[in-house]
């Protein structure tokens, strides 16, 4: 149409477009900020708590319109505008949550995030073994048939035949109606998410993924903190010489055991795949869920020529590949064992 040629027609076009959409802006900013929200709240133990269920895949107006109609938040775009402003609101867990009643939307995304609020949150711990965690689950109200189930129907990722290992140390809580496949394999998928994960999944070289995770499975078990590159190092010095692994942890997992120090003689017979005094190599799978640090230390390992490493004290872990030296430390460390300053 010819009007629109008119460049003052144009003009003022423009102008009146620029000005509607300033105003929209304006408006939906006003709303936002205006949206009415609890003072911050004294909370002391007798304050009311509602259980709110947060649906997975929730977004943060979802979250907020459940907050409002539990009344924990006065309205919930006061929730969303928090959420919003709020990076850590995309790592609010579905599942149940104890909730004040009557909070401010900040207060109500702070105990969104507080594990402590989680009721039957289910913790698998760096190290962890697959029988804890079906203890946990045994916990949580699954039943044992559902979770044996569980187990024979979960994908595993390409090369792996069983699970130990890749329950990926996290806090987990589920929605009602969550079954147990849903959260082992929610466990399962948390690994192969992970970056570390994703890495130790694509390795190749001398060792196969699998074994990599074995191998990142006994540093988490022997390394104390900073130690783990070391104890990398010493597992593939041994297995590079064909030198059996020795490690205590392998007969830990076994008989079942946590917090021992001493292995007795009579235990490192024990007639067992995973035992590593007996066994050459690595034990058939991991002994335990590897946390990123452990998988970090398998895929590289520090430098060095160790055979050995022995924790004499607390806090004072040895690396040599002299066995008399090794030896020298392992007195000192029975000598320090006696004297109580592993208690």
């Amino acid at each position: 149409m010819k009007i629109f040629n008119n460049p003052l027609i144009r003009v003022v076009s423009a102008f009146l477009f620029v000005a509607l959409l300033s105003l929209s802006i304006h408006t939906v900013r006003s709303n936002i900020s205006s949206a009415p929200d609890f003072p911050t709240a004294n909370i002391n133990a007798n304050s009311p708590v509602v259980v709110v269920e947060i649906p997975n895949g929730a977004s943060g107006s979802a979250v907020g319109q459940i907050l409002f109609e539990n009344k924990v938040t006065k309205s919930a775009l006061a929730y969303f505008r928090a959420a919003v402003a709020d990076p850590r609101s995309a790592q609010v867990a579905p599942g149940a949550h104890e909730l004040n009643l009557g909070i401010s939307a900040r207060q109500a995304l702070a105990q969104l995030l507080d594990p402590a609020r989680i009721p039957n949150l289910i913790k698998v711990f760096e190290g962890g073994w697959k029988s804890e965690v079906i203890d946990s689950l045994l916990k949580y109200g699954f039943t044992k048939k559902d979770i044996d189930t569980a187990f024979k129907k979960i994908v595993l990722p390409s090369g792996f035949s069983n699970a130990e290992g890749l329950l990926f140390p996290a806090q987990y809580s589920f929605p009602v109606g969550t079954s147990a496949l849903e959260a082992v394999q929610a466990m399962v998928d948390r690994f192969s998410d992970e970056a570390m994960g994703q890495e130790l999944l694509a390795a190749k070289g001398k060792y196969s993924p699998a074994q990599l995770l074995t191998i990142a499975s006994l540093i988490q078990a022997e390394g104390g903190a900073g130690d783990f590159y070391k104890v990398s190092r010493v597992i593939r010095n041994r297995l590079e010489i064909s030198m059996p692994l020795q490690l205590d942890a392998t007969v830990h997992y076994v008989k079942k055991l946590r917090g021992e120090i001493f292995l007795s003689t009579n235990s490192t017979l024990i007639k067992s795949p995973y035992n590593t005094y007996r066994n050459y190599g690595l034990p058939p799978t991991p002994i335990g869920n590897p946390g990123s640090e452990a998988i970090s230390a398998a895929l590289k390992p520090a430098d060095g020529d160790w055979l050995y490493f022995i924790t004499v004290a607390p806090g004072d872990t040895r690396f040599t590949r002299s066995h008399d030296e090794f030896l020298t430390w392992k007195a000192l460390f029975v000598k320090n064992r006696k004297a109580g300053a592993f208690k």
